[in-house]
């Protein structure tokens, strides 16, 4: 055995998936490789450490999503038919007929033809839609996610089965309606489409804005991360300006305020959040932000903007 084929059978060995028959092969060559049996220890301490860590349960929301897209693979796969698949099957019976006596090779028509025949006969008679066509047909909407449980019913061909299903939904109301604000929230953390993100961070911005009812703290919330973390200027401007109603009395909100008007790498939103910060300009935190932007920044319409509003109190000078 070369040193190739060896590594490629270590980790099998490792974890005792190595066939018996391969092992006293790779066993002789690991006594005298000491390229390979630094392999097999490297392989061994990695399992050792993995052994300590603590096993991660995927969540049902990731399981029933592989399961979608397995499915969906499989069928886009071309299903074969039973007279390929006999074909093939005799493709490989007579690729071996080189190699087996007479008296094997007989044996081995004969079988082939049985089977065939038999394979075609049961293809017939049951004409069994495959998996995905009897999901489909359960009735209800959605697609199958997952099965729970199968209970067979006592001295009967009954079954029963307990399964969930993903189902998509849609919601159609004011943007007043308390679920409609929700889906909005939870809207503005899609992370898998980032318009649907940034729709959801401009309409809740606008209501805010409007002054309707945006008090509660969710919306704020969502406000607050669209601010500081996302990628597109236009949306985090919006945000801004949602918040511009809470900077007097949330203190929360006026600390996102200072964070954009210091870090956020667009000039648009740290000119409109000096405005923001302008009815508050006589917190100390404001009064100090104010002043290290007015000298330190390298924007020079920056600069002149938070001077302007710190003249326009010489009391807080």
């Amino acid at each position: 055995m070369d040193c190739e084929l060896a590594q490629q059978k270590i980790a099998l060995f490792a974890y005792g998936e190595l066939p018996d028959d391969q092992c006293p092969a790779l066993e002789g060559h690991l006594a005298t490789c000491q390229r390979c049996q630094e392999e097999f220890a490297a392989v061994q301490a990695l399992q050792q450490a993995m052994a300590f860590a603590p096993a991660q349960e995927p969540s049902a929301n990731l399981l029933a999503q592989a399961r979608l897209r397995l499915e969906e693979a499989l069928d886009t796969m071309p299903r074969t038919s039973w007279l390929m698949r006999v074909q093939q099957s005799m493709f490989r019976g007579v690729s071996m007929l080189g190699r087996a006596p007479v008296a094997a090779s007989a044996l081995l028509v004969l079988g082939l033809g049985a089977g065939s025949w038999g394979g075609f006969q049961y293809a017939a008679r049951s004409h069994r839609p495959p998996v995905a066509e009897l999901a489909g047909a359960v009735e209800g909407a959605g697609k199958i996610a997952n099965v729970n449980s199968i209970v067979r019913e006592p001295n009967s061909e009954n079954v029963v089965v307990h399964f969930n299903r993903l189902v998509p939904e849609t919601a159609q109301g004011s943007l007043d309606d308390p679920r409609i604000r929700e889906l909005l929230v939870l809207g503005t953390q899609s992370q898998v489409n980032p318009g649907v993100a940034q729709n959801s961070v401009n309409l809740l911005a606008r209501e805010c804005e409007a002054g309707h009812q945006c008090a509660d703290g969710p919306i704020r919330k969502a406000l607050l991360v669209a601010l500081r973390y996302d990628k597109n200027s236009g949306v985090r401007l919006n945000a801004l300006n949602g918040l511009k109603p809470y900077v007097a009395e949330d203190m929360g909100v006026r600390d996102g305020v200072l964070e954009a008007l210091l870090d956020d790498p667009d000039a648009t939103v740290r000119s409109r959040a000096i405005e923001l910060l302008h009815p508050v300009e006589a917190d100390s935190r404001v009064r100090e932000v104010l002043h290290t932007v007015a000298s330190e920044d390298d924007n020079p319409h920056i600069r002149t903007v938070s001077q302007e509003v710190l003249d326009q109190s010489p009391h807080i000078q």
